[in-house]
Order: structure tokens, then C-alpha cells, then sequence
């Protein structure tokens, strides 16, 4: 078994054509301590068998992947999407119960584009205020942070209304850190002039619920969902943005998420073996000493 920093976490995403049996063998035979997971895997096996699996293989339970989705209109579809959400609340909660100590209930939530024929992002954002206002309670109930995903303003239209830290701050500030916080996610914000200063206020308010690291390389694929690389093969500052982080005092796992077409057709073992090593080259320098980061974890079991 090699030896992966401790903070290290495989977002499941990464390995996306391994189902949910291969991403926990791979990972923990990677001598990898935790694993992010996501909704539909999970799905596929049921919840309670998956509360088991994650048990079985010793890995800590970093986040949830994904739910939101709820920039529409007052309607069906709306409350069809609340339910669904409150449904993904239950099952943060249930497999961070099952992970090893130091496992985290963290939802991440991606808000949702603009609704068909819709101009107002404005009218977007409020209403994806609104919809946390609803779930706020039954996270809190759970024992779950609800994660507020900002994406590249590339998404703005079809996928995140959100696109700066700094615009999901503003939404979690009417709502207590430890229910609603905020996913800082390099590959969305590394673009942002104000992105230090974005990461020192989440921090302040203690409201960063995950850390994701990856890369951006230009050209851009058509699809511009699988642009992701390993850590280190594109232009985004990991140690800036990595140091800024632990400046605030974060110390949960550091998901490693990839979404690219070539990376998912890689072996699944190899991917992860990859990823380890890109981490180690590309963040693992910029978080302090070491023993600090195992005294960290240590704390959490």
C-alpha cells in the first residue's frame, strides 16, 4: 500500500465509470484515507447498502455530491426539486454516520442556471436564497451542511447562478455557518481578483465546508464540463489559493475532483494512483508541516 497525504479525498467524480464497490477498493488500496461521494452511485446500490460499504472499507466520508438545482419558478418542479434535496440531506447524513471518524455531513449544492427563456440572474439568486431558506431546518435536524457551490461564470447560464465565492457568502450569511457554508472549489474561483480576500472571509465566518482542488488548461473541449486535469498540468495557482485556505484554519480532508473524458477511461486504480501523486506535487507542499496536518485529523476522530 503507498503512503497518500492524510488529507487527501477522492472525489468519486474522478473515477466516475468505477461504481461505488471499485471507488472505495481503489481508494483505500491507495492507501487513501477518505472519499467524496455522489448521489447517483450510491443510488444505484441503495442507501443502506451504501452506508455499509463506506463502513466496510474504512475510508472517512468527505462530502455529498451533488443536490440544488432550484432556480425555477414557484411550481411542481420546484417542489419536486425541494423534496428531492431533503432526500439527498438524509443521505449526507446517513453515510457520514457510517465513515470512519472524522467524516464530515457536507451536501454540496449546486444552485441551477437560468430558467428557459429567463434573463434574470438576479431573480435566480434570490430564489436560490429562498430554497435554502426552506431546506435550512432539515440540515440543521440532520446534522448537515448545506455547501454552496459557486461555478464559473461559464455555467451561469445552464448550470450555477452563482459564480463568485464572495456571491455564496452572501446567500449562507443569513444562516448559521454550521448549516449553511460554502464549497471552494479552485477550478471554479482561481480567475476571481478577489479570491483571496473571498477565502479569508469564508474563513472568518467559518463557513468553508470543503476544499476541491484541480486544474484548468486551456484549450477548453467542446464540452466544457470535462475540462478538469490532475493538479499541477494546468495554470491555476494550488499554492496561493491552497495556503490562503489553511490560513483560515481548515482542517477537513481536500477532495481532489476531475471531471475529463481521458481521466475517466484511465483504470480506475491508476487514476487514483495518479492523483496521489499529483496532489503530493501540487498541494501537499503548501499545507504546513505535516505532523501539524496528522495532529489536525487526530483531533477530529
Amino acid at each position: 500500500m503507498s503512503t497518500a497525504d492524510p488529507r487527501l479525498s477522492i472525489n468519486q467524480a474522478t473515477i466516475k465509470r468505477a461504481d461505488l464497490a471499485t471507488a472505495l477498493r481503489v481508494t483505500a488500496e491507495a492507501g487513501i484515507e477518505a472519499i467524496g461521494l455522489w448521489r447517483e452511485p450510491v443510488q444505484e446500490v441503495g442507501l443502506a447498502a451504501a452506508a455499509r460499504m463506506l463502513s466496510a472499507s474504512g475510508l472517512r466520508f468527505s462530502t455529498h455530491c451533488r443536490s440544488g438545482f432550484f432556480t425555477m419558478p414557484e411550481g411542481p418542479a420546484r417542489r419536486a426539486s425541494l423534496d428531492d434535496n431533503r432526500r439527498a440531506i438524509e443521505e449526507a447524513a446517513t453515510l457520514a454516520a457510517a465513515g470512519a471518524p472524522g467524516s464530515t455531513a457536507v451536501l454540496v449544492l449546486v444552485a441551477g442556471g437560468l430558467p428557459e427563456g429567463s434573463r434574470d440572474l438576479a431573480g435566480a439568486r434570490a430564489r436560490v436564497r429562498d430554497a435554502i431558506g426552506e431546506l435550512a431546518g432539515d440540515a440543521e435536524a440532520a446534522g448537515v451542511t448545506l455547501a454552496i457551490e459557486p461555478l464559473h461564470p461559464m455555467y451561469a447560464s445552464d448550470r450555477c447562478v452563482v459564480s463568485t465565492l464572495g456571491q455564496a457568502l452572501d446567500i449562507a450569511a443569513d444562516f448559521p455557518p454550521h448549516v449553511v457554508g460554502a464549497a471552494v472549489d479552485a477550478f471554479h474561483i482561481w480567475w476571481d481578483p478577489g479570491v483571496l480576500d473571498a477565502i479569508a472571509r469564508a474563513g472568518a465566518e467559518g463557513r468553508i465546508a470543503t476544499y476541491q482542488v484541480c486544474d484548468w488548461k486551456t484549450p477548453l473541449p467542446a464540452d466544457v464540463l470535462l475540462s478538469r486535469h490532475y493538479p499541477g498540468d494546468g495554470v491555476i495557482d494550488l499554492g496561493a489559493l491552497t495556503r490562503a485556505v489553511m490560513a483560515t484554519g481548515y482542517d477537513r480532508d481536500i477532495e481532489v475532483e476531475i471531471f475529463h473524458e481521458d481521466i475517466w477511461a484511465t483504470d480506475p486504480a491508476e487514476a487514483v494512483r495518479r492523483t496521489a501523486a499529483a496532489f503530493a506535487a501540487a498541494v501537499s507542499p503548501h499545507l504546513g508541516i505535516r505532523a501539524a496536518a496528522d495532529g489536525a485529523l487526530e483531533s477530529r476522530a
